[in-house]
């Protein structure tokens, strides 16, 4: 079925059939799907027509793939027996043999998994579906859910019979959303199969365009599993060093001169106070402790590492505000520039950006802030915080400067021009000259 806002659009020639649909083209799938058209026939399907749209013509607004590269994948057909199709059309995806889901998978407002994407795109696909088909998923979930919860609606939607009309496979994404240096094909890439022979399948397949190579899982539960512990460890280091940072505060002591001084050590890991955000390591590890629920079994550590890093938004508020009360600039009515909403630097991205909890926090005291980020995208800002967000620099001077982003394009910012006489500035990255920073987190 057509999107009722769908233009109309070439159907790829039916002389040469399309072999892999990728559906959902965001951060993960359309650098996956690029990749693969380098030698399949490769249709790229989104519910999204605007995202289409901006695709066929060359441009990625999340900056993931340069310009110049997904035109010279992009085709309207597949004469050549590769290419990369774009479509919103569900007919297109009919004659693909390999269905790779990579749709988001996150969390409610009360931090539990909302799998609803990911159920959807089985919808979509189960429609789809024929005999010996490969259903393909790459999104965070928590072990078992590509079989006990998106197997039952490929079945439902397609009336055919898991692990004998059709297969499933599981190989989850790793990519860093603007890392120009740890690119997909760089990556070593974890695939699985529901059955011995898928899995060998899937990892053949992966094995074709990724460089770095392919670890094969023995099962899909081991690689579901997998991936979320990749972040879960990650979440919580940085919870660790973040409440160093709260406690080294208290004693005075400069946090980031501690770390360094460790890290001299050969085997001491190099991680970093900050906020922490974003599609996966502030959502993954809320999906293992849900499973591990299940089985009634508390996660302590996990939601321990969560609830630190949860809370630093609201932390950095309360520095900023106790800085300026001590350089006596009055907190109620400031006039507060916060440098970054997106959830990391050089990257687009706003999902689950823990910037957004300071900002609401400074304005809980009164303040009045303003958000400069040359990268966000602002109607995307506007839609899902309801803030306004500058990509040009604010030509007022301000009370206080807040940096919650790493952004290059700040290095080089004249933090003078922007400053009344009596102001601080307060670096959450420790990525600003130190000379012109009042505080670090």
């Amino acid at each position: 079925m057509k999107n009722k806002n769908e233009t109309t659009t070439n159907h790829p020639s039916q002389t040469t059939q399309p072999q892999i649909a990728i559906i959902g083209l965001g951060y993960v799938g359309l650098p996956l799907a690029r990749l693969f058209a380098t030698k399949y026939a490769v249709v790229g399907f989104d519910i999204n027509q605007q995202r289409i749209s901006e695709l066929k013509s060359g441009n990625d607004s999340t900056l993931e793939v340069e310009e110049e590269v997904l035109k010279s994948v992009i085709v309207d057909d597949f004469s050549n027996g590769k290419g990369l199709f774009f479509t919103s059309s569900q007919e297109d995806i009919k004659d693909c043999t390999y269905f790779i889901v990579s749709v988001p998978t996150p969390v409610d407002k009360n931090n539990r998994p909302d799998l609803t994407p990911l159920l959807k795109a089985s919808e979509t696909v189960g429609k789809m579906l024929k005999k010996d088909d490969v259903v393909i998923y790459e999104s965070t979930v928590y072990p078992g859910a590509t079989e006990d919860d998106c197997v039952p609606v490929l079945e439902e939607f397609s009336n055919l019979i898991f692990n004998e009309d059709f297969y499933v496979g599981y190989s989850p994404e790793r990519i860093n959303p603007g890392d120009k240096k740890h690119t997909i094909d760089k990556i070593v890439k974890v695939t699985s199969g529901s059955t011995k022979e898928t899995g060998q399948k899937v990892n053949d397949l992966y094995k074709s365009v990724i460089t770095a190579g392919t670890h094969l899982a023995p099962t899909i539960k081991v690689a579901e599993a997998a991936k979320v512990i990749e972040n879960s460890q990650r979440d919580i280091n940085i919870a660790f060093v973040n409440e160093l940072s709260k406690i080294f505060n208290l004693m005075d002591i400069n946090t980031h001169d501690v770390l360094q001084a460790a890290g001299t050590k050969w085997n001491f890991l190099p991680f970093i106070p900050g906020l922490v955000g974003g599609h996966c390591i502030g959502v993954d590890p809320y999906y293992l402790a849900q499973k591990a629920m299940e089985f009634d079994y508390h996660p302590e550590i996990i939601l321990a590492g969560r609830r630190v890093n949860d809370s630093m938004g609201k932390y950095v508020a309360s520095e900023v505000a106790k800085l300026m009360i001590q350089k006596d600039i009055k907190v109620k009515g400031a006039s507060i520039l916060v440098l970054g909403i997106t959830f990391k630097e050089n990257c687009p991205d706003v999902r689950n950006t823990k910037a957004v909890d300071v900002i609401n926090e400074l304005k809980e005291y009164g303040a009045e802030v303003t958000i400069f980020d040359p990268n966000a995208n602002v109607e995307e800002v506007q839609k899902e915080y309801n803030l306004v967000s500058e990509t040009s620099i604010p030509t007022k001077k301000f009370d206080a400067i807040v940096l919650t982003v790493a952004h290059k394009e700040f290095k080089e910012l004249d933090l003078i021009s922007l400053k009344k006489e009596k102001s601080i500035v307060y670096d959450v990255k420790h990525f600003l000259s130190p000379g012109n920073v009042d505080k670090s987190l």
